[in-house]
């Protein structure tokens, strides 16, 4: 499944734990939103809560491979689901290709977790649907890096830089293709300090592994990637 921190604002201290889709042990794929948090630390245990997330609206289908975000604009919070792969439509769906796999379309969702709502949105700068691709989340935006095509079995050098703004009224949602991105997919990500992320692994080709890491540092909203 895709998973992410959430705090309910910049202010808040209190940390949830978002899981969204995945495979379930019977092969299937789930569409379900999950928001775990801890309860209690007792003599070293920790108790956590998994609630389930209704979510009404326009519903990111059942997938896996793919991303989920959480982005802070002018107090308020959106989750942002994009990406990922989904079984091909019940109607194409026969014995030899039951289990058969494409690439969702590169639409952008917008999750309310307060209210359960969804809404997609259209970017034209997005025009292929990516899975197993890096993404960061810093305050009002994210980064997606990377990313494999199953249409075109490529794994493109993708920068992109979606924006969300949260006014009063309806989300803005806003997408910029930033130069010298990396060709990766499946790779690891993890934050070493608040302006800087390493990825480690991945693929760069179909049979060829990444034996290289890559530095992600942010200084005045400007992204560096530079290998280590």
């Amino acid at each position: 499944p895709a998973t992410c921190t959430f705090k309910g604002g910049l202010e808040s201290e209190k940390q949830q734990y978002i899981i969204h889709g995945g495979k379930t042990p019977n092969n299937e794929l789930s569409d379900k939103i999950y928001v775990m948090s801890v309860v209690c630390k007792n003599n070293k245990k920790v108790t956590f809560r998994c609630t389930e997330k209704d979510l009404v609206g326009d519903v990111p289908e059942a997938r896996y491979g793919h991303s989920i975000d959480v982005v802070y604009s002018r107090g308020k919070s959106m989750g942002v689901v994009f990406g990922g792969r989904s079984y091909i439509p019940s109607a194409q769906r026969i014995t030899e290709k039951w289990n058969s796999v494409a690439d969702c379309l590169p639409h952008v969702f917008l999750v309310d977790f307060e209210f359960g709502c969804s809404t997609s949105y259209i970017l034209p700068e997005l025009q292929d649907g990516l899975s197993f691709h890096v993404s960061i989340a810093r305050n009002d935006t994210i980064y997606i890096l990377g990313g494999h095509s199953l249409a075109n079995n490529v794994r493109p050098a993708n920068l992109y830089r979606v924006r969300v703004d949260l006014p009063l009224g309806s989300p803005a949602v806003n997408c910029t293709v930033l130069p010298r991105g990396i060709s990766v997919s499946s790779a690891i990500l993890t934050q070493t300090n608040n302006d800087e992320f390493v990825i480690v692994g991945g693929y760069q080709l179909e049979n060829q592994k990444r034996m290289v890491c890559n530095i992600i540092s942010f200084e005045d909203n400007k992204i560096e990637i530079r290998e280590m």
